[in-house]
């Protein structure tokens, strides 16, 4: 972890902001049990950066019984460190993220006060180790309550002692916990699968990868040929990391590549803000545009690749259409004739479906798909943004058939599987600050609302006076 008096002085600089805008700093939740035992107000699945911020959202919200979950050991949550192959971010270093508003909490403030602002300055894009250091340092300047090596494994409804509805949590221990909201903060994956052609995946396993994969052993790939399939930044990263460990790679697109990012073009505060507010076919032609468009390679990455160009070759408008074992290599149909490889890497990205997740999977056909709730003009319809969950206002999981399933309403979505019905969110940084505060908004209304009761005879009940009146000074006749 970063140290230094400088962090220090930051710290300390950080828990006085904290204490200056705590308003309201009433405690208004009431501690609730389950056979006999505290339950938790919010469970946060997923202890990388989004919910990270969620609990920093929610803890200044005066909801402090809260618990994040991460089926990683601590310091290997997210991407940064495990699968992320990029050696930078793709986001510009002054994008402010998980702060969630606060200067001293920025990025910014973070690196200034180690390394001074002249480095700042001097910084291209931020290095991905010190994104995820500073993940660190924001978990553990802010006391968020993470418990590590933990996962859902399956969910389902319950009540609480006093009759009010809870979801109960089962841990990968065995262990469950209940909890009145959850939040499924789980990233790429998290309502679907990291996917890869059928082909592919009938490889020998020691042949192929995805590009999500933690393990891949890219010093044995010296002097191998490699394939790559996808046009995306994640493709290109394994590709560079191939090839500076000694591969000969073939990158294969699809389509032809661009240069252009439309992740750059919607970072403006009416599209993050409001997407999520406006109609359907809007939203499906906006999002569907831009999730299929192919996103311009980033230029450290380009030029990471363009450093070999005896040893790197992209083929543009050439599809895999098949794969298999020809002796001791891989033989891959392409629309332009086969090749052949030692190893193949998949950077096919995910594809939506709830069925595949095992904590979703007992209530999947439950929940509401885009699918069930949208029918595009002809000429539009696209299965993949079909099979995207239909959430409501508050990131929640909507039912496919009213009344079957009314605890779905608190299990909210913050990861890819939010992308359709919210644009960027719960899975980028350049929509954290103001994703975050609407998911934490819902989050709340639904806590209160659930103790509408409990509020209306605490109000009838308050008699806290502010001032003893002299009622020798007051006439009532």
């Amino acid at each position: 972890m970063p140290s230094g008096d400088g962090l220090a002085a930051l710290e300390a600089r950080v828990a006085r902001d904290l204490v200056l805008i705590a308003h309201p700093s009433t405690d208004w939740m009431t501690p609730r049990l389950h056979g006999g035992k505290p339950a938790l107000d919010v469970l946060i699945v997923g202890a990388g950066q989004s919910g990270l911020a969620t609990a920093f959202g929610l803890m200044r919200e005066r909801v402090r019984n809260i618990l994040l979950i991460d089926r990683a050991p601590e310091g290997r949550e997210g991407p940064w460190v495990t699968f992320a192959r990029m050696l930078t971010l793709r986001s510009p270093k002054a994008q402010t993220g998980p702060d969630l508003g606060v200067p001293s909490l920025t990025f910014q403030a973070w690196y200034e006060a180690q390394h001074g602002a002249q480095a700042f300055a001097d910084l291209g894009l931020i290095p991905s180790i010190d994104w995820h250091n500073y993940l660190l340092w924001y978990r553990r300047v802010l006391g968020l309550p993470v418990r590590n090596n933990a996962a859902a494994t399956a969910i389902a409804p319950g009540r609480l002692d006093d009759g009010g509805p809870c979801l109960l949590v089962t841990l990968s221990s065995g262990e469950v916990l209940a909890a009145r909201k959850l939040v499924l903060a789980t990233g790429q994956d998290g309502t679907g699968e990291w996917w890869m052609p059928d082909f592919v995946r009938d490889l020998p396993a020691d042949r192929r990868a995805h590009t999500c994969e933690v393990d891949i052993d890219f010093s044995r790939l010296k002097g191998k040929v490699v394939a790559v399939l996808g046009a995306g930044a994640s493709a290109m990263d394994n590709a560079a990391m191939a090839l500076e460990h000694g591969a000969i790679v073939h990158l294969f697109c699809r389509r032809r590549p661009t240069g252009v990012q439309p992740f750059r073009w919607l970072t403006f505060a009416g599209f993050l803000r409001h997407i999520g507010d406006m109609p359907d076919l809007w939203r499906w032609r906006f999002m569907g545009n831009i999730l299929r468009a192919r996103e311009g390679f980033p230029p450290d990455t380009y030029a990471r690749v363009m450093a070999f160009p005896e040893s790197f070759t992209m083929h543009a408008e050439r599809p895999w259409t098949g794969a298999r074992m020809e002796g001791d290599r891989v033989r891959i149909e392409t629309t332009r004739g086969p090749c052949h490889a030692d190893f193949v890497i998949c950077g096919t990205g995910t594809r939506q479906d709830v069925r595949l997740r095992p904590e979703l999977a007992a209530f999947a056909d439950k929940i509401a798909l885009w699918s069930d709730r949208f029918t595009p003009p002809e000429g539009e319809e696209d299965a993949l943004l079909a099979a995207h969950p239909y959430l409501g206002p508050d990131y929640a999981f909507l039912e496919k058939r009213p009344g079957e399933a009314p605890w779905l309403a608190d299990i909210h979505v913050f990861g890819i599987g939010s992308t359709l019905s919210f644009g960027v969110s719960g899975s980028s940084i350049n929509a954290m600050n103001i994703a975050v505060p609407k998911l934490v908004a819902g989050l709340t209304r639904g806590l209160f609302a659930g103790d509408l009761s409990r509020h209306w005879q605490s109000l009838l009940a308050y008699d806290a006076k502010i001032v003893e009146l002299d009622w020798s000074k007051i006439k009532t006749e």
